[in-house]
């Protein structure tokens, strides 16, 4: 295999889709900086990472949902001597919420994780690697739920839809410098994030409505090092639904949102 100096940041690592694209990048030799607010979990994934894949596994706890946080992370690889090919913009919180019952500072967090700070990762890094190599690669974790106007998840999908029309848009800034930035944008992913019984995880799986956190990984690490613009796993299952969702009369949408738990 051959030996990279460059390294793959990935964020939200520490469990989940991004544990997954950690696995699969390390898999194929890269040196990784692992950054997550979780930091038990960050410690024992990159112990295991390094001891599976022999490839140099750097944790670093933070919690990205500060506003500063995307300058520190910058700063931190600036002053490690870390070079970053490879960003990867995972970390984010999903909750059925209305927004009048949902606390302002909770609101602030998922706004921060979900366009604040990858926008300003996507910035520092970009230029980075334009004055540097013009070569590098920036994987940015949307949702087909950008797509959705849903009550419960209306800042979810918000926040998802900006990280989509904001990677779409600076990829055609960058493409022809040499970044190449690519925006999944998965549906229902089998992770802890839904507090889904294992029974109906398993259901979800093998109807093809739910994909697993490691078969996502593969399918959009491909996609970004092919330096596709957009992946959406679940191809026609998940367009449907979104077309589906989005035409749906408002008093369907109403009665439905009654109907839910929250």
């Amino acid at each position: 295999m051959e030996e990279r100096k460059n390294y793959a940041v990935i964020t939200g690592a520490s469990s989940g889709i991004g544990l997954a694209i950690s696995r699969e990048l390390a898999r194929r030799g890269w040196p990784l900086l692992l950054v997550s607010n979780e930091e038990e979990k960050l410690l024992h994934a990159a112990s295991e990472i390094k001891t599976e894949f022999n490839v140099n596994t750097l944790p670093l706890f933070m919690d990205l949902a500060q506003k500063e946080s995307a300058k520190n992370l910058f700063n931190y690889c600036e002053a490690n001597s870390i070079k970053i090919e490879i960003l990867v913009n995972n970390a984010g919180i999903f909750f059925f919420k209305d927004i009048t019952n949902t606390a302002a500072e909770r609101m602030e967090t998922m706004m921060n994780l979900h366009m604040l700070t990858p926008s300003m990762l996507c910035r520092f890094f970009a230029e980075q690697m334009i004055r540097e190599k013009r070569s590098g690669y920036i994987l940015n974790m949307a949702s087909s739920a950008g797509w959705m106007m849903m009550p419960g998840i209306a800042l979810y999908s918000a926040t998802k839809s900006f990280l989509r029309c904001f990677s779409r848009a600076m990829r055609c800034e960058t493409l022809d410098s040499g970044v190449s930035i690519t925006t999944v944008c998965p549906g229902a992913v089998a992770t802890g994030l839904y507090n889904l019984s294992a029974r109906y995880m398993k259901l979800g799986i093998c109807l093809g409505i739910i994909i697993t956190p490691e078969r996502l990984a593969r399918n959009a690490i491909k996609k970004m090092f092919k330096k596709k613009a957009q992946f959406i796993p679940g191809g026609f299952i998940n367009r449907f639904f979104i077309f589906l969702v989005n035409a749906m009369p408002e008093i369907l949408v109403r009665r439905i949102k009654k109907a839910l738990p929250f």
